[in-house]
């Protein structure tokens, strides 16, 4: 397992530079957050912490990323991205992610070079790299650097350093874009949007132990619902609600899926490339 001084060696190069990090308040950017605040305090440098506001986010997740933000004493600067206003991304193309994270990663990059901060990191870790992530072809192009795939943090690794130094989101599920819910071609609207959003709230409701969650959304109005197998009886327990809820919704079928949570399933047609993160 890499150790936090080895990720302090590779941030430290940056540090007379300045460094944005892009926070979304989920584990990986927490810990990168935390390492950053203890190395300001041992050596004074500028930090900042982005954080994206966007329809394609769960829930409450914007502000806890501040709070967190708030917490370290790191100022927080807040970009406002409107995704849906994009012909090409409402078309859902397998290659959205990109699309996406060069549009507001490209935003980030603007602002913190007019706040005189010369380095954008993010949270990419080392397992995210052995999957599809067309996102991280964006964050190549445009400079952007992950500390913690570059000196091969795995998530477990990363929770397992969150608990050691007390971090609240050390358990913290992942919790990626709402868009990443719906099949590839789906065409994307507010109203699928906030209805994931509302369906997700309604499962963790019913589920409150189960700690990943999706509800997958399949044309012809499907639903397929993603827990982690030991969670499967919690979902027959509460099948009446679920499937009410679900259906005032406007889904038409509910379904579960047998194989559990994965994350990722919609990319279970993509062959993943490897990504090459250059230290």
């Amino acid at each position: 397992m890499p150790t936090i001084e080895e990720l302090k060696d590779d941030l430290r190069p940056f540090a007379r530079q300045g460094i944005a990090l892009a926070f979304s308040g989920g584990v990986d950017s927490a810990l990168l957050l935390d390492v950053l605040r203890e190395m300001r305090d041992e050596e004074p440098f500028p930090v900042l912490a982005f954080t994206m506001v966007s329809r394609f986010q769960p829930s409450g997740e914007v502000q806890q990323a501040r709070e967190l933000a708030r917490a370290a004493g790191i100022e927080s600067c807040v970009e406002f991205f409107e995704p849906l206003l994009i012909p090409e991304l409402r078309k859902n193309p397998p290659d959205r992610c990109y699309q996406c994270k060069k549009l507001f990663f490209r935003a980030f990059c603007d602002r913190a070079q007019k706040r005189g901060i010369g380095v954008v990191i993010d949270g990419t870790n080392a397992d995210d790299i052995k999957t599809y992530r067309p996102g991280l072809a964006a964050l190549k192009e445009l400079g952007v650097r992950s500390p913690l795939a570059e000196t091969g943090f795995t998530k477990a690794d990363i929770r397992k350093a969150a608990a050691e130094r007390n971090l609240s989101v050390a358990q913290k599920p992942s919790t990626p874009c709402l868009a990443t819910r719906f099949e590839y071609g789906f065409p994307l609207t507010e109203q699928w949007i906030n209805t994931v959003d509302s369906g997700e709230m309604l499962i963790r409701a019913c589920l409150p132990e189960a700690r990943n969650i999706r509800l997958r959304v399949h044309a012809n109005g499907v639903a397929r619902i993603e827990v982690p197998e030991d969670c499967f009886e919690a979902v027959l327990a509460a099948r009446t609600i679920l499937v009410t809820g679900l259906k005032n919704l406007g889904f038409q079928y509910i379904s579960i899926d047998l194989e559990g949570f994965r994350s990722g399933s919609m990319d279970c047609r993509i062959n993943p490339q490897p990504q090459e993160i250059v230290p």
